[in-house]
């Protein structure tokens, strides 16, 4: 064990931290401010807000404000979830970052990860601004909360140096799982060796926190992206270890080895704070339209009539699009499977010349509704933690976002692989081959395909 920094998790400092508290004088008592900075991005949000709600809740002496960059494309979705939060929890303050010209679209088409921290770097003038007001209100204000530290997503470790401009230590927290953090370290140690970015025939790779070797296929695309993602990720890499600590939204008993295997005098300490689940869906209800609120009575109802784990739920992310003929496949195959599902479908909102989002049943077989009517239901958005939590459920078909998988676990769901982007392919193989707590999804050439799979569960 290395005793310097033995990982730790939210719950083993909570004793400490409350005898200490007791020995403090009521001048100390002084609350403590935090800014946290996620990535943009709604997933992304939820989770560092979640993390946030949970310091208030074990210690109110926290005080927090949480910088939204919202995405370079509208998403009313964060507007929703933002405008209708701040009352719940006072000592939370989320401050909408003013929306900024993006990159030029050629960064975009060459890596997304490049785009995206380029677009965040442009916020640091503004992060500065907002900074430099908590500090002022300190010293005008002697009861306002001191401010002592930035939390940081993972691509908004930039922000270190803005930190550092006014002595604030930077923590990261990571949305993803321990493994995704055993990658972004290897990333500048392999390339003090190689000097270039991975290849798709390269052989498997032994990366700190994993058991098994890496094969090249599940590793994320940007990797193999010289210019773009790859460089966007070393520079990013290198930066993990400049930072106090690194907060994990995991548990040391589903990643102990990952965790362990972090113990160096090279690595920050690592805090184990997960799973940082929104169990009533509290976040989720916010997010939906009032369309698809009205919908969603009518999908707990619906799995109120079904049998106990009778139901596959098929959900792909806020991101998680398929084309038309992509999602006739998926149809006939469920179809063919004869198991029930419920089946959430996200449209893009442009896919029609008058710019409206097409009806998903409309990009279905013909027929397909009618013929599985009561076996099952296809809707736009369903309150995904309140759908994993009901007893009709007994499979989950995921894209592996690090939360989706995180809320399958907590209600004991089996899940099937389907990785779209970014690590997401790392989460599968991480649920698969390294914990064994989930099914991948195959290719199967003889005809049983997605509908075996389902089977399986």
């Amino acid at each position: 064990m290395c005793d310097h920094h033995e990982p730790k998790s939210i719950e083993g400092r909570k004793g400490a931290r409350e005898t200490q508290s007791q020995k403090k004088s009521t001048s100390e008592m002084k609350k403590a401010g935090l800014v946290f900075i996620p990535c943009p991005g709604i997933g992304h949000l939820v989770s560092i807000v979640e993390f946030a709600k949970r310091l208030i809740d074990r210690d109110d002496r926290f005080s927090i404000t949480i910088l939204v960059i919202k995405p370079p494309s509208s998403h009313p979705s964060i507007d929703s979830y933002t405008n209708s939060f701040s009352a719940s929890y006072p000592l939370i303050q989320l401050i909408d970052l003013p929306q900024l010209h993006p990159p030029n679209s050629l960064e975009l088409s060459n890596s997304h990860e490049n785009y995206l921290t380029l677009y965040i770097e442009s916020f640091k003038p503004h992060i500065k601004d907002v900074l430099g007001n908590l500090i002022g209100s300190t010293h005008s204000h002697p009861n306002s909360p001191r401010l002592v530290g930035l939390v940081l997503d993972f691509l908004c470790l930039s922000m270190i140096d803005v930190g550092n401009e006014f002595g604030l230590p930077s923590y990261l927290f990571l949305t993803s799982g321990a493994a995704c953090l055993g990658l972004g370290l290897y990333i500048p140690t392999r390339h003090d060796r190689v000097s270039t970015e991975f290849s798709e025939s390269d052989p498997e790779f032994l990366i700190p926190g994993f058991i098994n070797p890496v094969p090249p296929r599940v590793l994320p695309s940007a990797v193999f992206n010289k210019d773009g993602g790859y460089a966007a990720l070393l520079k990013l890499g290198k930066r993990l270890r400049d930072t106090k600590g690194i907060i994990v939204n995991t548990l040391l008993e589903l990643e102990s080895h990952a965790i362990s295997s972090f113990c160096d005098d090279q690595t920050p300490p690592i805090y184990t704070v997960g799973p940082l689940i929104d169990v009533k869906g509290e976040a989720q209800n916010k997010l939906g339209s009032p369309w698809s609120h009205s919908k969603n009575n009518n999908i707990m109802k619906w799995l109120d009539d079904q049998d106990p784990l009778s139901v596959v739920f098929l959900c792909f992310g806020s991101m998680g699009i398929f084309g038309a003929p992509q999602l006739r496949e998926i149809a006939q195959a469920l179809e063919r499977s004869a198991h029930g599902f419920l089946w959430s479908i996200r449209v893009p909102p442009t896919t029609t010349t008058q710019g409206k989002a097409e009806n998903p049943e409309e990009m279905l077989p013909d027929g397909f509704i009618e013929r599985t009517r009561g076996k099952g239901m296809v809707c736009g958005w369903a309150p995904q933690a309140e759908v994993l939590a009901h007893k009709a459920i007994g499979g989950f078909v995921s894209h592996c976002g690090w939360n989706s998988i995180m809320e399958s676990l907590w209600n004991g769901v089996p899940l099937v692989t389907w990785p779209m982007y970014s690590e997401q392919q790392l989460n599968a193989f991480t649920m698969v081959r390294e914990l064994g707590v989930a099914v991948e999804m195959r290719l199967d050439y003889r005809g049983g395909g997605f509908g075996g799979d389902v089977g399986t569960l």
